[in-house]
């Protein structure tokens, strides 16, 4: 059994070591057994991933669901997981901080903190309260009894704030107060891409599999990416998969689509 202690090791010894690395998000226990099966040395949740799995919209799931996800998947894998926590369990920097101190005891090797509120009205944190929040969660975080990665989120572009320099500033902040890996989601080129991983002097994550215009691994490693994860993006294709079945079935009464499903002999070998 590897302890949480070695999976934070190799986790920060990812973001330390030379080129880039595709951290896949898994959505349940079973796609995060796959994805390890599959070669890969560390994995994020998906908040929205993880929500669909329980039948409800992202945000609609409770902390104790977050918190026993974390638990499962920490549990069922012996490579890194980290969380992804959207805006944390409340919107003060204490809250923050609670948010690190009560993952933790998961078998988490690091969380990621956004600055988006979940209010549709109002998207982002004001600057301040923003890298207020990263600053309490950051010292949570150095105040635990074990190594953790804590990932700050700049959230613009996702939210119709396509501000580039605004993000920048936040990331600038955030590497300020503490946090380990920046990561600003949506990002519309390799140029802003690069604009970023030059602004900051920790790791940079960026998202693939957004809709839209993607880019190779050796593109974003050129431009100064140290970490590629892809959100929803699997559990979206997966779910796309069985929407295309249905409709075969539905619209000419074939089921052609069981020619491409995965066998039981590959699934159940990645499962052992």
């Amino acid at each position: 059994m590897v302890t949480q202690a070695e999976k934070v090791k190799a986790f920060r010894a990812l973001h330390e070591a030379e080129g880039i690395f595709v951290i896949p998000n898994p959505w349940d226990v079973g796609s995060a057994k796959m994805l390890e099966g599959l070669g890969f040395k560390a994995l994020a949740t998906t908040s929205a991933g993880h929500a669909f799995s329980m039948g409800v919209p992202e945000g609609f799931t409770t902390n104790q669901d977050v918190l026993e996800h974390c638990f499962l998947l920490s549990e069922a894998t012996d490579i890194p997981v980290s969380a992804d926590l959207e805006m944390g369990f409340g919107d003060s920097p204490k809250e923050a901080a609670e948010t690190v101190r009560l993952v933790a005891p998961t078998g988490l090797a690091g969380c990621s903190i956004e600055d988006h509120t979940g209010r549709l009205t109002d998207p982002i944190y004001d600057f301040e309260l923003a890298v207020e929040r990263i600053a309490a969660a950051a010292e949570a975080a150095r105040g635990l009894s074990h190594d953790f990665v804590l990932t700050a989120r700049a959230e613009n572009y996702l939210h119709d704030r396509p501000f580039l320099d605004d993000t920048i500033k936040r990331l600038v902040a955030f590497e300020e107060a503490g946090a380990d890996v920046l990561y600003a989601p949506g990002l519309p080129d390799l140029e802003a891409i690069r604009e970023v991983c030059n602004a900051v002097s920790k790791p940079v994550n960026v998202v693939m599999g957004l809709p839209g215009k993607t880019f190779s691994v050796s593109e974003l490693a050129e431009v100064g990416v140290k970490r590629i994860s892809v959100g929803s993006a699997f559990a979206r294709m997966a779910f796309g998969a069985m929407f295309e079945a249905v409709r075969e079935i539905q619209q000419h009464g074939t089921f052609g689509f069981a020619d491409r499903a995965a066998g039981f002999a590959e699934i159940e070998q990645l499962l052992k």
